[in-house]
């Protein structure tokens, strides 16, 4: 592919995948769960981890597929869970195209903010990183995986949403 033809792929498709990770964001802060798995692919997976510098190792928190993540979100009434609200502030830093422009690996940055439910307060949450791999068809943009790497370790008890 000629540079040019490069340039015009990364620039119109760029939007599309941008877009696709802010909705994504959009719908987990709205709790919209099932407009987020809409914008899934199958094979989606998810993963949350943070690296722990006592014993020098990277944890992880959760890791689900697709199924795994609707089982937990459909289990949510059942847990004693902290229902403030999270907002998801995202900010895209790379897109890499990758299989001739059918993919990219979204790379952004991520602060989560948290309002309390008694009083109103709002407190910064998490920072982290997210890593997004994005499949790119006929039918649009699709999740097909999202890591996040917190740098955040202490999230408090009973939030069970995924961030």
């Amino acid at each position: 592919m000629g540079q040019i033809e490069n340039l015009a792929l990364t620039a119109g498709t760029r939007t599309v995948v941008e877009e696709l990770v802010y909705s994504a964001s959009m719908r987990m802060d709205e709790k919209d769960f099932a407009g987020f798995f809409g914008l899934c692919d199958a094979g989606f997976t998810y993963k949350v981890t943070a690296y722990s510098p006592e014993i020098r190792k990277l944890m992880t928190w959760l890791e689900h597929d697709l199924k795994g993540m609707k089982l937990l979100i459909d289990n949510l009434p059942k847990h004693n869970s902290d229902q403030s609200m999270l907002s998801r502030h995202v900010t895209v830093y790379t897109v890499r195209f990758a299989d001739g422009g059918k993919s990219a690996d979204v790379v952004s940055g991520l602060q989560v903010f948290r309002t309390a439910n008694d009083g109103g307060i709002t407190t910064l949450f998490a920072v982290g990183k997210m890593h997004d791999r994005v499949v790119l068809g006929e039918d649009g943009a699709r999740l097909a995986g999202r890591t996040i790497k917190l740098d955040t370790r202490m999230l408090g008890i009973g939030h069970h949403v995924p961030i």
